[in-house]
């Protein structure tokens, strides 16, 4: 895959995505390079693996151009010893709201605590239908970026989210 990425990402309230979930599957991913919005990927998500490249966002951290090839598990394994410190370990719920799928991610390790949705988006004003475990946007807020994450973990700063 690639093209253009369009998503959207928020901040979920309570537990009820994992009950309105169609699947599961967990996520292991490092990255070799991240920086200037710009990273290279590595994910294994559960019996497959895939090596993906980003660049930055030129509208606020809305879309971003994605290139995205499946690899082999053992080139993944070998990839991994050249990722940068810090590993994102998360579970990703799929859950359907109308015409579109979020994509709920559950953090584990020091990102423990953190759970956030996101859903594509053909064009940036397309409508959708938000699930009431949807709370508040973080779309284009860098923290929450997974390259973001992996440096600095929500573990050393959550109390600066919950309290605003």
């Amino acid at each position: 895959m690639s093209g253009l990425e369009i998503e959207r990402k928020f901040l979920v309230v309570g537990d009820d995505y994992k009950r309105l979930a169609t699947s599961q599957s967990h996520i292991k991913q490092g990255y070799i390079c991240s920086g200037h919005g710009r990273t290279v990927r590595v994910r294994r998500r559960d019996h497959c693996a895939f090596l993906t490249i980003k660049g930055p966002s030129l509208d606020g951290g809305l879309s971003r151009y994605e290139f995205e090839k499946e690899i082999t598990l053992d080139e993944a394994d070998h990839l991994f010893q050249l990722c940068e410190p810090g590993i994102i370990d998360k579970t990703r719920y799929l859950v359907p709201s109308g015409r579109h799928t979020f994509e709920v991610d559950e953090f584990y390790g020091d990102n423990e605590g953190l759970v956030m949705a996101e859903v594509e988006l053909v064009a940036p004003d397309e409508p959708f239908e938000k699930p009431d475990f949807i709370g508040p946007e973080v779309t284009g807020d860098r923290r929450f970026y997974n390259s973001y994450l992996k440096q600095m973990p929500f573990s050393q700063w959550k109390n600066d989210v919950f309290t605003k």
